[in-house]
């Protein structure tokens, strides 16, 4: 069954989500040059990530949905497991958004241009200066109503366990007061995990689980810390045993 799944991987899967990759690509690219950077950002890159699900005939699991107004901002901080997390909350998490993405990713061919072209923001570390920047971009874009999805470990995880939350999205959480929204993603690191490199991918189940939001208790240093634990505590709660627990990523 693996070998076959390889096979359809290379014959079937593969030409098809080239083709979609690109073409989603373009149209964001150009439709966000001419209309609504807010919904050509978001749709395309939605469809695709479904798309890119069910071709490779990867169930997906929702939970906690419920726990969302469609009218409030949020901050979004999900655990980082691998690549098809981009995936799962993309095509599924059911809100429009804004990616706070690794500043390499503009070097792609066409996914690059896309992600800036529909104003995601790309996080620049080279110094104080831009990683201000940086936040300066992410607060007027949440301002505008926009939501916000983050990964605070910054890197995706080598052993399928969770590192430690950075604070820069809780400190923009904390300014605007605006609640934030554990997330928690399981199954992609059986995917395709960090170590594998370019590889066939594995067939296993992605479950994403939303939890209840933690509204903003006040402002200050103290509240930060205070939602970044609450936070990290719900993410890990529905990880499998398996992968709780703090376990240093090598990067971080």
């Amino acid at each position: 069954m693996s070998f076959l799944y390889k096979i359809y991987q290379l014959c079937i899967a593969l030409p098809i989500l080239l083709v979609c990759t690109a073409l989603t690509a373009i149209i964001t690219i150009l439709g966000s040059w001419i209309g609504d950077a807010h919904f050509w950002g978001y749709y395309p890159g939605k469809i695709w990530s479904i798309i890119f699900c069910r071709v490779l005939l990867i169930p997906v699991e929702v939970h906690g949905r419920e726990h969302l107004d469609k009218k409030t901002s949020y901050v979004f901080v999900a655990n980082h497991q691998g690549s098809f997390d981009i995936f799962l909350i993309y095509g599924f998490i059911g809100r429009n958004f804004k990616w706070m993405m690794k500043k390499s990713l503009r070097k792609i061919f066409l996914v690059g241009k896309a992600c800036e072209s529909a104003r995601h923001i790309f996080v620049d570390k080279s110094g104080p200066k831009k990683i201000q920047e940086t936040y300066n971009k992410a607060r007027e874009i949440l301002k505008e109503g926009t939501s916000l999805v983050v990964f605070p470990e910054g890197a995706r995880t080598f052993t399928g366990h969770m590192g430690v939350f950075k604070k820069g999205a809780f400190q923009l959480a904390d300014e605007l007061q605006l609640p934030v929204v554990p997330v928690t993603i399981d199954g992609s690191f059986e995917i395709l995990p960090r170590t594998a490199g370019f590889s066939f991918i594995k067939w296993h189940k992605l479950k994403m689980t939303i939890h209840a939001p933690i509204p903003p208790k006040g402002k200050g240093p103290e509240f930060i810390k205070a939602t970044t634990e609450e936070a990290y505590e719900a993410v890990m709660s529905a990880l499998p045993e398996k992968y709780k627990g703090y376990i240093k990523n090598e990067d971080q």
